[in-house]
């Protein structure tokens, strides 16, 4: 009974995923989507992120007030897989915005042969160009008397996309390697965009334990490959990267998946930030 009243609460001051001042009430299940609702959505929208900053997306678990939340939004904007309790809480709720179902995922092999979708669909900028112009139709559907607002939004958005994956291009240019060592498997889409080889140390999820056998053959790649840069996650322990570069004599940098960001900065910055780490790492000659 108690898990039932919570929406009705939620109801006095939010009704049909619009807010009492007339704001469309968007949820966004990570960081990355977070941002881009903002951007598409502007002063028209509110928006709420499930994640706080600093905290890891992967495996978050929603409060019975943030289920709520999800239920009554308009618009939630999540990827279907990435989160399961987020899709628990949506269930078969119309208000998601699966971003799988508008941009292409690659799949991902896994332990044991398996393959699963790569999540980190927002590492690629011009996948997240389509993401804008889905998420400003879907506003618009909602909310049509600030359609007009919401296109415009999505175009300056993906400018914005397009700068970067043109600073992307010009960066990794005249590279003396193509291949990267990342502390886990969440760069496929960015290295599939611009001519790179990631091999993760650990799998899609960052929470994975390596065994000694995959440390020594990730090693070995690096090695063989002449990779100088062993790269982790502002919200990962460093250890096994530094325990592979360490065992190679590399050094170690960040190259940031941009599932939360710190202090000033945004998506933007941080791809920024990893265009220069990458240009550094692979000898690039810009």
């Amino acid at each position: 009974m108690r898990r039932r009243l919570l929406p009705l609460v939620l109801l006095a001051g939010c009704t049909s995923g619009f807010a009492h001042d007339g704001k469309v009430q968007v949820v966004a299940s990570a960081y990355p989507f977070q941002w881009l609702a903002e951007r598409v959505g502007g002063s028209a929208v509110d928006v709420t992120g499930l994640v706080p900053p600093g905290a890891e997306p992967h495996d978050v678990e929603l409060s019975p007030k943030q289920v709520g939340l999800v239920e009554q939004a308009a618009v939630v904007v999540y990827l279907k897989g990435f989160q399961p309790s987020v899709d628990d809480a949506l269930g078969g709720g119309k208000q998601g915005l699966d971003l799988g179902t508008v941009v292409t995922q690659q799949a991902l092999t896994t332990g044991g042969g398996q393959t699963a979708k790569d999540p980190h669909i927002w590492l690629d900028p011009v996948r997240m160009e389509a993401a804008a112009d889905a998420l400003a139709a879907r506003l618009s559907d909602k909310d049509a008397s600030h359609a007009t607002a919401y296109k415009a939004n999505a175009d300056a958005v993906k400018k914005d996309l397009q700068a970067i994956d043109t600073l992307y291009q010009s960066d990794l240019m005249g590279c003396a390697r193509h291949e990267i060592v990342t502390s886990h498997s969440a760069f496929g889409y960015l290295a599939a965009r611009y001519g790179l080889t990631q091999r993760g140390i650990t799998g899609v999820s960052p929470d994975e334990e390596p065994t000694p056998k995959k440390l020594a053959e990730v090693a070995e790649y690096a090695r063989k490959n002449s990779v100088t840069t062993i790269f982790f996650e502002s919200l990962v322990d460093p250890k096994v990267a530094k325990t592979v570069a360490a065992e190679i004599g590399a050094r170690t940098a960040v190259l940031d998946p941009v599932e939360g960001v710190h202090g000033a900065d945004d998506y933007l910055s941080v791809q920024r930030r990893n265009a220069a780490a990458l240009r550094l790492a692979l000898g690039c000659t810009r």
